[in-house]
């Protein structure tokens, strides 16, 4: 057993070492032949191990974000899949499977209609292939959901069982698709402006391809299986029963998960018949998270360590939440390219340098307003922050 740990620990300090030359500069096909010599195979979790250390040692998320799709290029004629295990229909990742798939046929759907859309001399002519690629475009969007479940979920559970840097990089791809999303269809809209919108649409449309399809192998041959390794059934139940406030990409779970008995997720652990006292009156428990899911605003409060304690439950949320952010991370919680919002707010917030901090948004047509308070105990204490949405 101690061979076998210690060549696992080799292989993944030969990756880095390997991995940090192609930062450096040296060529990819240069990496891939030593890689092949020196790691002969490789699988999932050593590739996560191998980013995870990068980052460890002081290598920015940023970086190896801008170098992974060329991590999983190079490490791709090593990197062997290991048997899993037989999925019930239904799974938290055999829905995540059915979704790549649907995916990849509109994928195939859109490159069809871009090749037809090449063929005509007269750009006016393609009306029939716009109409397709717009439809395509259109199920994308979809992709969103998929997307929210895997980071709000998937990665909330992968920090608790402490990997979290390459979770960091994998949202940041996930960003660029999305910007790479909103592009194709600026381009596509510019179709009745005269000018031939075609090699711009093109351009933005194998980049859009490329990208998800890039994505798709990073889940189905590493993020997946190393889930699958990490969770338990409890937290699978637990993944289960919040997914749907994300909502489903392109197609429904095959069959209703059974999640195991053990689960007593969205239960509560505890009764108390007296309730809680306040200062200004007593509520019960069942009067408490009732007036808590009556509020015409959401919250969310975030303790002195920046950790998520508590949200709201309202029918209407506007940002889904679940409870697989309780305990994580706050700024673990948003797209790397926010974080730095975030830290300045709470750190303005902690220090005192501000009691409020508030802003508009225009989300999907609605106006809005999100506010920031500090919250301090009687003696001015800071003791989180609390975030009210409306």
């Amino acid at each position: 057993m101690s061979k076998l740990i210690d060549n696992r620990a080799r292989r993944v300090q030969t990756l880095k070492d390997v991995i940090t030359e192609l930062h450096n500069g040296t060529p990819a096909q240069e990496v891939k032949a030593k890689l092949r010599t020196l790691v002969c195979e490789t699988d999932h979790s050593e590739i996560m191990a191998m980013e995870q250390d990068l980052m460890a040692h002081g290598m920015p998320a940023g970086e190896i974000q801008r170098m992974c799709d060329l991590h999983s290029q190079v490490t791709r004629e090593v990197l062997v899949t290991l048997p899993g295990e037989s999925l019930t229909p239904g799974h938290p990742i055999d829905t995540f499977h059915q979704e790549n798939e649907a995916v990849r046929g509109v994928l195939t759907r859109m490159r069809l209609a871009m090749n037809e859309a090449g063929k005509f001399a007269d750009p006016t002519k393609t009306s029939v292939s716009l109409l397709d690629w717009q439809q395509s475009l259109n199920d994308l969007i979809d992709l969103e959901k998929h997307y929210q479940r895997k980071e709000h979920l998937l990665f909330s559970y992968l920090e608790r069982h402490g990997i979290a840097g390459p979770s960091k990089v994998m949202w940041g791809k996930d960003d660029e698709i999305r910007a790479l999303l909103k592009n194709l269809a600026r381009a596509l809209r510019s179709a009745g402006d005269g000018a031939d919108w075609r090699p711009t649409a093109m351009d933005a449309g194998e980049g859009v391809a490329n990208a998800i399809e890039e994505m798709i192998y990073k889940e189905e041959k590493i993020l997946f299986p190393l889930c699958l390794d990490k969770f338990t059934d409890e937290e699978w139940g637990e993944i289960w029963e919040s997914s749907p406030r994300y909502g489903w990409c392109l197609v429904e779970p095959r069959e209703v998960f059974r999640p195991p008995e053990a689960s007593t997720t969205g239960k509560p652990k505890t009764t108390n018949a007296t309730g809680i006292q306040l200062p200004t009156g007593h509520l019960s428990l069942d009067q408490l998270r009732s007036i808590f899911s009556t509020l015409p605003v959401d919250i969310t409060f975030v303790d002195a360590d920046d950790r998520v304690a508590f949200y709201s439950e309202g029918p209407d949320r506007l940002f889904a939440r679940s409870k697989a952010v309780i305990g994580r991370k706050v700024q673990n919680c948003h797209p790397p390219r926010s974080v730095g919002i975030v830290n300045r707010i709470l750190g303005d917030l902690r220090e005192g340098h501000q009691n409020v901090a508030e802003f508009w948004i225009n989300l999907r047509g609605r106006f809005v307003h999100i506010r920031y308070f500090a919250v301090r105990d009687k003696d001015g204490r800071y003791l989180g922050t609390l975030e009210v949405t409306q």
